[in-house]
């Protein structure tokens, strides 16, 4: 055990917005740089957007802040679409408020706004109700009906009504394009050690502990469990952990899936932590997934599960010691609209 060394962000703004309402309810982020995208999983190539918004701000001497959009346009256009999310919303602006910028608008990505051609987006979204000194966005970020806004158009409407746009060039590891398409991918296979090279820290889930059926702690091994979301594409197995709780980080190991021992049909994460002793029904907890150790199997037997257990968490303690303090950038708590 020891203490979270999350960022504090007291000052971290965050204004839900639609366009069905008037005006912004909160004004604190009028005039700013705005970093542009969904920030899916906020990872190393979000994060040179977002210094790059961070630089232009200071040289502006303007706040920062992002924009990003709720929910995930594919879920909006196809909402009987498969996706799996690296972060809900709660944990975007968690990430987000430890990156430097002073807040994030989550504008709500609903039929209003998927409408607005992209000259109507920029006119009525970043000018008129934001009036934007500048906007920073990746290569890649599209806009407006169709997805027919394109860099250079933003670049261009940004010169005609005077505000500066920057756009970030593609970020490589290597051969790697860093992207949350390939985030999702690596975590679907379980390779948890390219999902943290690409992130830039260990990918997180928050949950509530509910009950379950007390099967861990008859076998010596009490779990905390945790329902994620349905669309939760990791792959089911067995992981080393470090959770978030109450200001505290603590190892642990986590199954993730059907327990093929005891299936139930429903999917389920178990996280055993070591060296704790307490309640934690209805606590919230903080999972990083630290290693990969092995996939889920059926045993012979109770005893043989046992042992195994027993494997798993020393192979997860050693994994744990060899990864330092490796913990995701997050602060405390989700944030809430202002």
């Amino acid at each position: 055990m020891n203490d979270s060394h999350s960022s504090p962000a007291a000052s971290f703004v965050v204004v839900r917005d639609a366009l069905a309402q008037p005006a912004p309810p909160d004004r604190a982020l009028d005039g700013a740089v705005l970093a542009l995208g969904n920030f899916e999983g906020v990872h190393r190539g979000h994060r040179v957007v977002i210094d790059a918004a961070l630089a232009r701000a200071r040289a502006l001497r303007r706040p920062a802040a992002a924009m990003t959009f709720e929910p995930h346009p594919r879920a909006f256009f196809n909402p009987n679409a498969r996706v799996f999310r690296l972060t809900d919303v709660a944990g975007k602006l968690r990430l987000l408020a430890s990156t430097g910028l002073g807040g994030a608008i989550v504008m709500s990505f609903d039929a209003a706004l998927a409408a607005l051609t992209p000259d109507a987006f920029i006119a009525q979204v970043l000018v008129q109700r934001y009036a934007v000194a500048g906007v920073v966005a990746g290569y890649d970020f599209h806009f407006g009906k169709g997805r027919a806004g394109t860099p250079d158009f933003l670049r261009a409407e940004g010169r005609r009504l005077g505000f500066s746009v920057d756009i970030v060039p593609a970020y490589s590891d290597g051969a790697q394009r860093i992207s949350s398409g390939a985030i999702r991918e690596a975590l679907t296979e379980g390779d948890i050690a390219l999902a943290t090279r690409l992130l830039g820290y260990p990918w997180f889930v928050s949950g509530d502990v509910v009950h379950g059926d007390r099967r861990g702690r008859e076998l010596g091994f009490p779990t905390a469990n945790i329902q994620l979301d349905p669309q939760c594409g990791l792959r089911h197995g067995v992981y080393a952990v470090r959770v978030g709780l109450d200001g505290r980080l603590y190892d642990g190991v986590a199954n993730f899936g059907r327990r093929p021992m005891f299936d139930t049909g429903v999917v389920l994460l178990e996280v055993f932590l070591f060296d704790f002793s307490g309640d934690l029904y209805g606590k919230t907890l903080d999972v990083a997934f630290i290693a990969w150790i092995r996939p889920e199997a059926k045993f012979a037997s109770l005893d043989e599960l046992v042992r195994q257990m027993h494997e798993d968490t020393r192979i997860a303690r050693a994994a744990l010691a060899e990864a330092g303090d490796a913990f995701p950038p997050v602060v405390a708590s989700a944030l809430g609209p202002r």
